[in-house]
This record gives structure tokens, C-alpha cells and sequence, in this order.
């Protein structure tokens, strides 16, 4: 069976399909190929010669008679399809380049008749019950022409030929060349004027108020508001209730004070210098550029929609997957209960950017990799690229590779809609096709938003510096404010007198609120609805019962290796993993790390928690100790024994995530900032690999409580531990976080608060590790959770606990002594040590028979520093001659540079406290095992 060649199957360089026999001569007479022949064909307009797949998977057999009559007029509407764009008026300062796209020729297809008649049926989609003669079944060539170039050449244009699926291929031009444009109302119209001059009004009055104030304001850009305003509605209308919204710092002032009813008086209030929250909470606070907010905005829908406005650093793009991630959060508490809609239904996430930045951050490229994951969609994302066509003095040509800057969405075939940022009108347009397409098919959908700045990358900048020409065009430029006044006015919408007196007005509210701002008191506007029942502390609170009940851990270590009886276990596993488990529960002995990760994951899922562990090959562990998923040998079948316990439990969501840690672990991050109640876990591979996502711990997990007062319970699991290994296998770089939390170096101040940004813990047993984990959720606050996790002990005989030690009393323990000494006045000396060194000092110690002289102490939470158990534990010693910090890390690495001023200040009699460990070092780790051992050795000698 042979078809007609219509379109290619996937997408080649820039993105584009090539689907159009382009020669140099005239297409006279059709030609049919067999499916899936490839062909070539000299591209002209773009000067290389491009492979085509022909198929007809756009188009059904009875329209199959009519492609063949019309084969080269199907060609000719293929070409449009596909590069419209590249002749579509985009750009508002002309400065776009353009070359004109030979495919779009009609005389290269034959067609020298002007009054033949053609059937456009299965050809060319119109709107049957139009009135215009474009629109008609039949229809002459200038006809034809003049509907393509209205559909594909306007101020709109659309890329989607690349999109492999022929349903959403097919959807697309149904959609567009169906399409009957009618006018806006009145109505609409003054509402697209309203948010455009407000915008323009509240850049001028902060120009005149406050000069020499950095604001990034959005002239050139205003009609993003129009945008964000129209899929405001429409997802609304549509049944979204929540939109989860993240945006760089240009406009974001306008943004909140114009559509997300952020008081202005708020915003002077701050711009004057003053605080954003009350000044007794323990906040630093952020710059203008980042503030937030979260309104109700209600469009006659059935139910209103809930804005959150995520507040963003100044790393651009570093948001993006934050915002995902508490997309899916949302979606999958709403899920609970209302069972009759799927992910994406009522909430949605959108993105803005910056054209430089879109294409130059990685962060976006991993986080489009995370769009369509099984754990990690959220039903499509709708990104606006406000495209400035300039980076902060770099033009396109220097700052991206490709022609746009949306094609990097091409690498999960999203369609690009492109549209020209001065026709506000065509924007609104460019936002419902991209609003159905998101809400059809559950992907995400790029709007290029083509404007321009009117001032430099902020207003005090001169950009004539680097774009002279660029920037004399943009100042002999009216407005878009101002050409659409001038358009409604001529459409007799508006008056003049309007205009003005709305301006007038909307200048004199600013000033009052301007006024007003002297006296504004700062609301805390955080720990709200979910987050009600937590409290900002002033003191940290370490110890708390998080025991379980021994029958609760027999149920949860049972179950947590039960499966199905069809389901086939690996014979491996089934030796080694279960039947060891099952002993181990049985005897309430010798619990090892995998099995008190386990309980303490079940427990919190009895309680009614939702836990997600996340991370590369979490599901089997990088050591294969865990298997939370286990898989059928012949069907490959996942099951997850934990999320058997009992009817009413939460849910257990085990994601094997890419190999990205900077998206994925902000990801994460905006899955916690969401609800308290949830436990997210993200585990690095090895401990040191989070360096990948420096910049989510830097700006968010850091420090994003310090700025913006919202709370993570984020646990970060860092597999750490020297075993010859090398440099990116053994570190996790303890003093990286150490240095980024802001825990008291003056621990004898007792005025300064303990409230420490994070809790970074080493624990040395596995009973240790079950308690942080219940921790968590137990207190009344949350705190990122940094835990240096175990590799060689996680087998090891020795690194075990008991049932007792879990059950109800027990609890996370900061400092562990030497409880085993019963002549504590003989200790001559004190080693502090953390992580897994201590098995080495305890057996190293026990061969040179120095039990009774030697005391081992481990500090199992660095941060905050126990300082009063170590404390206690001191009082229990008299005739210590010597401390000693012991590590295994170099000196210039791990905890000493954090402990040594800190655990100085405590020693008695003014003592000091001796290092031994590694030398410094320029790497965490040598590479050659030999040397690794003979450093090992070293420590052990020297420290006894």
C-alpha cells in the first residue's frame, strides 16, 4: 500500500520537520511514496539538505483520493505549517532577523492558474461556517494564500510540526486554520487598557518617587500582564483552582501590584528601607525583585483560583523546578479527594523567563527532562518567555546558539507559540491555544512573548553603551500603553478624556498609598492553612520521644519485605535481604541501617504521613541495601511492600529520579515548602554529588527560612565515608554545610538564640537514623535536615541496634558518651569524633588496651552544637590531660574548622582542643588506595 508524503516523524536540527519537496524547479506533477521511504530534498532557505520521513499519519483514507489530485497544494500548506514562523511579523523593533522562506513560494508548487478553483477538503482546515471567502471548501490560490498568511504569517506564529505525535500535530492546525477571529468586546478591550496603563503608570510614578531605586520595571514588556491575566481566566473558567507561579525579577513589581492584589503600601513601605516582615521574627528578608504573593483571584468560575507566587533568588531560573515541585505537591493532596480528575485538572504550573536566561541556565534543560517523568509530572507547564531580544548587555546573536530562544523546549517537543509583545489583543489569542493545548494533552507548551526594555538591565544603566542602534529605535518608540490607547480610540472604544482621567486616578491611589507607607506596619503573611500548626522557634529543640511501640515495629519490618505470591523474587535477594529481615525482626536484634530506615518510614506512614524518597536508584539503594521497590524476575512487576500496612496509611512514593541533581533536588524542595505533614527525602548517589545543586542549598534549603520565613522539612540523605574510594566517592562535604549555617559561634552567649537554619547530623547507629527521620515530623517546626549516610557500615556487625532502642523513650541522641566505663576519673583522655571513624578509634583502642584511659565521645548532631550534652557528658570526667578532635576528612574538610572554636569554649581549664587527622588537602580524598590506607593508619597511631 503506497501514501502520500505529508510529514516527517520526528525533528532534525533547528526543530524543524522537514515535510516539503522543495526543488529548484516547479512541483508539476505528484508523486507517491512508500511509508517510511526516506528522502531527501534541497532546502533553500536554510542551506542544508534535509532527511524525510513520509507518512500519512496526519490524515485519514477518505481523504485519500483528494491528497493525490492535490498533492502539491497539500505540500504548499505542509510549508506553511512549518515555516510560517520564519516570515511572521514577530518582532516589534523590526530588528528580528528575516530572510523570506522560498517553500513558502506557491508558483515552486505549479500553480500558475490564479482563478482555478481547488478543494481544500482534508487539505487546508477552515471554519465551514464562516462567511469569508477564505474559509470556503473551494477556494482560488490567492485565496488559499491569503488564509495561510493570516493563520501563519500574522503577529501570532506557532511551531509544532516537530511534535511527533500526529493527534497533536493534527490538533494544531484544526485548531488554527479553523479558527474564526472575531473581535474582542468592548469590554475585554478596556481591561487589556486597564492592567496595560496601570503598568505604565506605576513605572512612572516609581521613576518619580524613587530614582535611584533598582525596580526592573516591565516598559516594553507590559503586555505579560495581559497574558498572565487571559490564562488566569481561561484555566480557571476550565477548572483550575491552584496556580503555582514562578517568574524572574523583571515586571514582578507590576505583576503583584497590579494583578495579585499586593498592596502598594506594602511595597512603598519596603522600598523605603524598612522591613517586609515584623521585625521580632527571625527573618533577614529579601530584595524588592523577590517578593511574593498569594491571592484569591476570582473570574465567575465555580470556584475561584488560588494564585502562590513563589519567591525566587537572583540565580535566574533556579525557581523553575521548585515551582514544579510544589505543583505536584498540591495535585497530589487534591487527588485525595477529588477522585474525578486527573493530574493537572485543577492545578497548574506556569513559568516565566527570560529569553537569556532560558537558553543559557542548565537548570532549565533539567528541568524540561523532568516535564513528562512518571514522578515528576504535573500535567504540563505553560512557559512565557517575556523576550527582551537582550541579556543584560549581551544581544541574541551572543547569547544562544539556536534562532529562537524557545527551541530548547524542542528537546521534549513542545510547541512554541511566538507572538509580537505589542498586540495585546493577539497575545490573549496566543494564550488560549497555548492554555488548550496544555490542558488536551497534560504537556507543557511554550509562549515566546516577543517585547523589548525600554531602560538598560535595570533603570540606572545606560544600555547605549553596548546597544546604540537597538536602543535608538526603542526611544523613538510610542508605547504599547500608548499604541493601544491610541488603537481604541480610533475604534471609538475609549475617549480621551478617559484615558487621562483613569491615569490620573491610578497616579493619585499611588500616592496615597505612598503616604500611607510611613506608617505600615509589616504582616507576617506565612504559616497559614497547612502549615497553621507549626510555629516559628526560638530555641531548637533536640530531644523528643520519637518511639514506637514494639509491636508497631514487628508489623512494619514484616510487611516492609512481604510481596505477593505471584510476584518472583531474586534469589539473591530472597537469602539476603528478606530472609535476613525477618530474623532480625523476629529477634528485635541486631536491626542494621536499611531495616531502621524502614520502620521509621512505615511508622510515619501508619500515622498517616506521606513520604516520598527520592533520588538516582533510590528504589534499590546505591549499595542495594534498601529494595523499598521490589520487582518480579519475569514480569518486572514493581511492588511496594510499604504501601501494604493498613487501609488508612499514607502513601509511600519511591522516584527513581534522572541523573540531575540541581532540578531534581529543587524539586524537592518545592514539594516540602508545600505541606508539613509530608517527609521528602532526597538521596544523592554519593554524598558528594549534590554539589550539582549547589545553588537550590544555597539560596533555598540554606536560607530560605532567613529570607522569606517559609519552612522545609527537607532531609538530604549523603552517603559519606573515607574507603579508599577516591575524591568524588568519599566526601559529602560535611564543611560546606557547616559553613552555611548560621548556628552560633559564641555558644557561651545564651542571649543569642539557638535556632539554628538546618540540622546536620553524622549519626553512627542505626537506631540514631530512626529517630531524625521520625524527628521530622514530629515537631512543631520544620528544618532542612542534612544527614551524613552510611556506606560500609551499612552492613557492618558492628553498626546495629536493638528494637529497645526505638521503642517508646527513646529518642535521638545529639551526643552518645562512654557509658560503658565504670572508672570515669581514669580517663586521661578524650577523643571527640563523629561518623565512622568511631568503629576504628573503638577497636584501635581496645588492641592497645587503652579502655580505661581513653574515652571515645561522638557527636552525632554538629549543628546545632550540643553544647550542654557535651557538657553534661564532661562533668562525668575529672583528670583529663588532653581533647583531641579526630576526623577522617583533611583538616581544611569535615566538622574541625566548624567544632574547634566552638567546643574550645567549653573545655575545662581553659584547655584546647588537638586535631588529628588528614593534612589539608586540595582534594577530599586521594586517589590511590595504597596511600589511602597508609593515611588511615596514620590517624590510628597518632591519636593513641
Amino acid at each position: 500500500m503506497s501514501y502520500l508524503a505529508v510529514s516527517m516523524t520526528r525533528p532534525i536540527n533547528f526543530g524543524i520537520a522537514g515535510i516539503i519537496r522543495t526543488l529548484n524547479r516547479p512541483i508539476i506533477n505528484s508523486k507517491v511514496w512508500k511509508q517510511n521511504s526516506r528522502n531527501y530534498h534541497d532546502n533553500e532557505a536554510f542551506g542544508y539538505r534535509v532527511p524525510v520521513i513520509y507518512t500519512m499519519q496526519d490524515y485519514t483514507n477518505v481523504e485519500l483520493s483528494n491528497r493525490i489530485e492535490n498533492a502539491n497544494l497539500l505540500r504548499l500548506v505542509a510549508a506553511y505549517r512549518t515555516y510560517g514562523h520564519k516570515e511572521a511579523h514577530l518582532d516589534p523593533l523590526g530588528i528580528m532577523e528575516r530572510e523570506k522562506v522560498l517553500a513558502l513560494d506557491y508558483k515552486r508548487y505549479g500553480f500558475t492558474e490564479p482563478n482555478k478553483v481547488y478543494n481544500l477538503n482534508g487539505i487546508l482546515h477552515v471554519n465551514k461556517s464562516s462567511s469569508t471567502k477564505d474559509s470556503k471548501e473551494e477556494a482560488n490560490i490567492d485565496a488559499i494564500i491569503s488564509h495561510l498568511k493570516k493563520v501563519y504569517c500574522g503577529k501570532v506564529a506557532y511551531e509544532f510540526m516537530h511534535i511527533p505525535n500526529a493527534s497533536e500535530r493534527r490538533w494544531f492546525y484544526h485548531t488554527l486554520e479553523s479558527y474564526d477571529k472575531t473581535s474582542l468586546t468592548p469590554k475585554e478591550k478596556k481591561r487589556i487598557f486597564e492592567f496595560l496603563t496601570r503598568s505604565e503608570v506605576f513605572d512612572h510614578f516609581m521613576s518619580k518617587k524613587f530614582p535611584q531605586v533598582k525596580r526592573y520595571g516591565l516598559e516594553g514588556a507590559e503586555s505579560m500582564l495581559v497574558a498572565l491575566e487571559k490564562l488566569f481566566e481561561v484555566s480557571n473558567k476550565a477548572g483550575v483552582i491552584e496556580a503555582v507561579l514562578c517568574m524572574p525579577h523583571r515586571g514582578r513589581l507590576n505583576l503583584l501590584t497590579d494583578l495579585l492584589k499586593f498592596p502598594p503600601v506594602r511595597l512603598f513601605h519596603k522600598v523605603k528601607g524598612n522591613p517586609e516582615f515584623p521585625e521580632h521574627l527571625p527573618a533577614s528578608g529579601d530584595v524588592l525583585s523577590h517578593l511574593a504573593s498569594s491571592p484569591q483571584l476570582n473570574y465567575g468560575a465555580t470556584r475561584p483560583l488560588n494564585v502562590s507566587m513563589l519567591h525566587n533568588p537572583s540565580h535566574l531560573e533556579a525557581v523553575n523546578p521548585v515551582a514544579m515541585g510544589k505543583t505536584r505537591a498540591k495535585q497530589m493532596d487534591l487527588l485525595k479527594f477529588e477522585t474525578d480528575c486527573k493530574l493537572g485538572d485543577r492545578v497548574m504550573c506556569i513559568q516565566l523567563h527570560g529569553d537569556a536566561a532560558f537558553t543559557g541556565q542548565g537548570v532549565v534543560m533539567e528541568s524540561f527532562g523532568l516535564s513528562n517523568l512518571p514522578h515528576f509530572s504535573s500535567g504540563g507547564s505553560v512557559h512565557i518567555v517575556v523576550n527582551n531580544q537582550l541579556g543584560y548587555t549581551t544581544p541574541a546573536q551572543n547569547a544562544r546558539s539556536s534562532w529562537y530562544s524557545s527551541d530548547i523546549g524542542k528537546m521534549i517537543n513542545a510547541p512554541v507559540i511566538h507572538v509580537n509583545g505589542d498586540f495585546p489583543e493577539d497575545v490573549t489569542r496566543a494564550i488560549e491555544i497555548a492554555f488548550e493545548y496544555r490542558n488536551k494533552f497534560e504537556k507543557d507548551v511554550i509562549i515566546d512573548l516577543i517585547t523589548y526594555r525600554r531602560w538598560g538591565h535595570n533603570e540606572l544603566d545606560e544600555p547605549a553603551y553596548t546597544q546604540p542602534l537597538m536602543y535608538n529605535n526603542i526611544r523613538s518608540r510610542k508605547s504599547v500603553p500608548k499604541l493601544y490607547e491610541e488603537k481604541l480610540l480610533t475604534e471609538e472604544i475609549i475617549t480621551r478624556n478617559e484615558i487621562n482621567e483613569f491615569r490620573d486616578n491610578y497616579f493619585k491611589f499611588l500616592e496615597e498609598q505612598y503616604k500611607l507607607s510611613d506608617d505600615y506596619k509589616s504582616e507576617a503573611d506565612t504559616l497559614k492553612k497547612k502549615w497553621s500548626k507549626m510555629i516559628m522557634p526560638t530555641e531548637s529543640v533536640s530531644k523528643l520521644d520519637t518511639g514506637v511501640s514494639r509491636d508497631v515495629l514487628e508489623k512494619v519490618g514484616k510487611i516492609s519485605i512481604t510481596v505477593p505470591d505471584d510476584i518472583v523474587i531474586h534469589p539473591r535477594l530472597k537469602k539476603f535481604h528478606i530472609q535476613s529481615r525477618l530474623q532480625r525482626i523476629a529477634e528485635g536484634k541486631k536491626i542494621d541501617w536499611a531495616t531502621a530506615e524502614a520502620l521509621a518510614l512505615g511508622s510515619l506512614l501508619l500515622e498517616g504521613h506521606n513520604v516520598r524518597l527520592c533520588g538516582q536508584d533510590v528504589g534499590r539503594g546505591t549499595f542495594s541495601q534498601r529494595h523499598a521497590m521490589m520487582i518480579c524476575q519475569e514480569t518486572e512487576r514493581v511492588v511496594i511492600p510499604l504501601n501494604n500496612l493498613s487501609k488508612d496509611q499514607g502513601m509511600l512514593e519511591v522516584a527513581n529520579s534522572n541523573l540531575s541533581e540541581l532540578a531534581v533536588v529543587g524539586f524537592e524542595y518545592g514539594m516540602s515548602i508545600e505541606n508539613p505533614n509530608n517527609l521528602n527525602l532526597w538521596e544523592a548517589q554519593f554524598g558528594d554529588f549534590f554539589n550539582g545543586a549547589q545553588i537550590i542549598i544555597d539560596t533555598y534549603i540554606s536560607s530560605g527560612e532567613a529570607k522569606w520565613l517559609r519552612q522545609s522539612g527537607l532531609v538530604m540523605l549523603l552517603p559519606h565515608g573515607y574507603d579508599g574510594a577516591g575524591p568524588e566517592h568519599s566526601s559529602c562535604r560535611i564543611e560546606r554545610f557547616l559553613q552555611l549555617s548560621n548556628d552560633r559561634i559564641d555558644v557561651l552567649n545564651d542571649i543569642i538564640p539557638i535556632n539554628p537554619n538546618m540540622h546536620i547530623i553524622n549519626p553512627t547507629t542505626p537506631a540514631q537514623y530512626f529517630h531524625a527521620l521520625r524527628r521530622q515530623l514530629k515537631r512543631n517546626f520544620r528544618k532542612p535536615l542534612i544527614v551524613m549516610t552510611p556506606k560500609i557500615l551499612l552492613k557492618s556487625a558492628a553498626a546495629v541496634s536493638d528494637f529497645e532502642e526505638m521503642m517508646p523513650s527513646t529518642t535521638f541522641l545529639p551526643v552518645i558518651g562512654n557509658n560503658t566505663i565504670s572508672e570515669k576519673s581514669k580517663i586521661e583522655k578524650i577523643i571527640f569524633v563523629c561518623g565512622k571513624l568511631y568503629y576504628d578509634l573503638v577497636k584501635e583502642r581496645q588492641n592497645k588496651k587503652l579502655v580505661d584511659k581513653v574515652a571515645i565521645v561522638r557527636i552525632e548532631e554538629l549543628c546545632p552544637f550540643p553544647k550542654k550534652d557535651i557538657e553534661q557528658e564532661l562533668n562525668n570526667y575529672n583528670n583529663v590531660e588532653e581533647f583531641v578532635w579526630c576526623q577522617e576528612e583533611p583538616q581544611n574538610n569535615g566538622a574541625f574548622t566548624f567544632i574547634e572554636p566552638r567546643l574550645n569554649q567549653i573545655l575545662p581549664n581553659g584547655q584546647k582542643v588537638k586535631y588529628v587527622g588528614r593534612p589539608t588537602s586540595a582534594t577530599p580524598a586521594v586517589g590511590v588506595s595504597k596511600w589511602h590506607h597508609i593515611e588511615h593508619s596514620k590517624i590510628l597511631n597518632e591519636i593513641f
